[in-house]
């Protein structure tokens, strides 16, 4: 969330920058005659608040001298009447000027490239080899079909379209590559593991930026102020709200998994076949809270640590640099990490990995004491996902296959795939 004051003294550059990333069409030119009307009405209620302290003590020495004070009281009465009307008037302003802010964007970062959608993308690096095959590639889903090991059909007669169901290695696979992922996050990275609840409210969906803008893009609970979460960024930044944190515990690092339920509204057509694009999918997520003088470098180390998933997979991919107009709400610089799908000849997303500044803890109340200081300052967010479980395995399965339509193992995994008792 974008702070009232600063909208209020940049509002050209808040428009220029929402620019930037394709916004035309929000409330903010309604934003500065809202804030002017409130601003007027608070002057003119302190104004009179201070009339009536001062005629108070008049009525009050009027009547101790004797003295007819009717007059005085009638006219405070009137402006008691008045104090009332703007009370009332300034919770309405009070009201838009919120549901204003809470559906702005957050302003992309100076570094960020300007550009409309996904064309304008800077890709950054490549890693990995390209496999080739002396064969036709088959997509995951054709592949883990053949196999018996992913079964859409009963899947769709459980719960509809845009659902699976793993079977046998595809089974086990998932939940090695959990497994992995937050070993490898836990063990070598420095993230403390988190379980956290996958049902959250309303207040939590809004500090981190899905509420109210993207509501259509969720499930809840009807009859229940709850929602299925879309990401684990969303309980664990939650887990901070309305603290004050000390710096020396900067960064904290939080990983964690757990299964995402997204409605993908308006992503009709798209992705229909197989694991890429599901309503209910398996993620790890990663999660900092940070300064924000080393904000900008824990981007850059997060960006790293869901890379060395890949690379320890043996998953060729490469990272783009998100441009202005294909951003995330909440975000104000975006590294995107695509690994190869040999069946689609291309480059398909696997992870996000985002800066949020002050954006979330504005909206959540979370806050730090910078050493030596006795006001307390706004954490950075930053997450990322490390990795999407489902598209990891989706990735495993076509750079991984075989001419006999079996999927070889990566090396990494072979532990995970020891018999235990």
């Amino acid at each position: 969330m974008l702070e009232l004051r600063f909208i209020r003294e940049n509002l050209d550059l808040v428009k220029e920058k929402l620019a930037f990333r394709g916004v035309t069409d929000s409330r903010i030119d309604d934003f500065a005659a809202i804030d002017l009307n409130r601003r007027t009405l608070l002057a003119e209620v302190e104004s009179l608040r201070n009339k009536r302290k001062i005629a108070s003590q008049e009525i009050g020495q009027l009547k101790k001298a004797g003295v007819d004070a009717e007059g005085p009281m009638a006219e405070m009465r009137q402006v008691g009447e008045r104090i009332t009307k703007i009370e009332g008037e300034l919770v309405g302003l009070e009201e838009d000027l919120q549901s204003i802010v809470l559906t702005l964007p957050n302003l992309c970062d100076d570094s960020v490239p300007r550009g409309s959608d996904e064309k304008d993308n800077l890709e950054l690096k490549r890693w990995g080899t390209v496999p080739q095959f002396d064969f036709a590639a088959k997509p995951h889903h054709e592949l883990g079909e053949t196999a018996g090991v992913m079964d859409f059909e009963r899947a769709a007669k459980l719960s509809g379209a845009r659902f699976a169901v793993l079977k046998g290695f595809a089974s086990r696979l998932e939940r090695a590559l959990i497994n992995f992922m937050l070993d490898l996050h836990t063990q070598r990275h420095g993230y403390t593991e988190i379980l956290p609840p996958f049902l959250v409210n309303s207040q939590t969906m809004t500090a981190t930026g899905q509420l109210p803008k993207f509501a259509a893009d969720l499930f809840g609970i009807k009859d229940w102020d709850l929602w299925l979460i879309p990401t684990a960024e969303v309980p664990v930044t939650n887990l901070h709200r309305d603290e004050t944190l000390a710096e020396h515990e900067l960064p904290i690092k939080y990983t964690a998994y757990t299964p995402c339920f997204r409605s993908e509204a308006g992503s009709y057509g798209r992705d229909t076949k197989g694991l890429i694009r599901q309503h209910q999918f398996d993620k790890v997520e990663l999660v900092k809270f940070t300064t924000p003088e080393t904000s900008s470098a824990e981007l850059e180390s997060l960006l790293a640590d869901a890379e060395e998933v890949l690379q320890l997979l043996e998953l060729p991919y490469r990272v783009v640099q998100l441009c202005s107009g294909d951003l995330g709400f909440s975000a104000n610089k975006t590294y995107d990490i695509e690994v190869w799908m040999p069946a689609q000849d291309t480059y398909r997303e696997i992870s996000s990995c985002s800066n949020f500044g002050e954006f979330q803890a504005r909206r959540g109340g979370i806050r730090y004491r910078p050493k030596g200081q006795n006001k307390s300052a706004l954490v950075h967010t930053l997450n990322g996902s490390g990795l999407a479980v489902g598209r990891t395995l989706a990735a495993i399965f076509e750079n991984y296959q075989q001419a006999d339509g079996t999927i070889a193992l990566p090396k990494v995994l072979a532990p995970y795939f020891e018999k235990r008792f």
